[in-house]
């Protein structure tokens, strides 16, 4: 990968519907040789997918929080792995350095259904306690996958 795959794979993370033209003019390509780049990414695995995001709230999940998970013991990640992928309103998670085990991404269509959520968390096999923060308004949002 070069300078000018960084730059056509910045452009499609800005926009991955903009056109090989649109992407050749900013990367300083044809835009036969911007798709030649592309399908070599995609082949390779460097790209994985072209996809969308939709604003969670139209899908009505538009109360977060982010949940510090401590637990009993010594607890493998696949573990709770298996404990948190039980509970669908769990949207990203990854254990963590410090005190707490893990921290949880949660999303739900208001507070009622965070705290059910929550309470099916709290009450998981080797789950000690949960600290929560309910996301009042997002300030950056970057996705790398």
């Amino acid at each position: 990968m070069d300078k000018l795959d960084a730059g056509i794979i910045d452009m499609l993370r800005l926009n991955a519907r903009a056109g090989y033209g649109d992407i050749g003019d900013a990367v300083g390509l044809s835009a036969s040789a911007v798709k030649r780049r592309v399908d070599r990414l995609v082949a390779t695995g460097v790209i994985r997918s072209f996809t969308i995001q939709v604003d969670p709230a139209v899908d009505g999940l538009g109360t977060e929080a982010y949940v510090e998970l401590f637990c009993r013991g010594n607890v493998a990640p696949h573990e709770l792995k298996r404990i948190l992928s039980a509970i669908p309103e769990v949207v990203d998670a990854g254990t963590v350095s410090g005190s707490a085990d893990a921290v949880v991404h949660m999303r739900s269509r208001d507070i009622h259904s965070l705290e059910v959520a929550l309470e099916r968390l709290r009450t998981a096999t080797n789950v000690d306690n949960t600290r929560s923060s309910i996301v009042l308004s997002r300030l950056i949002h970057r996705r790398y996958e």
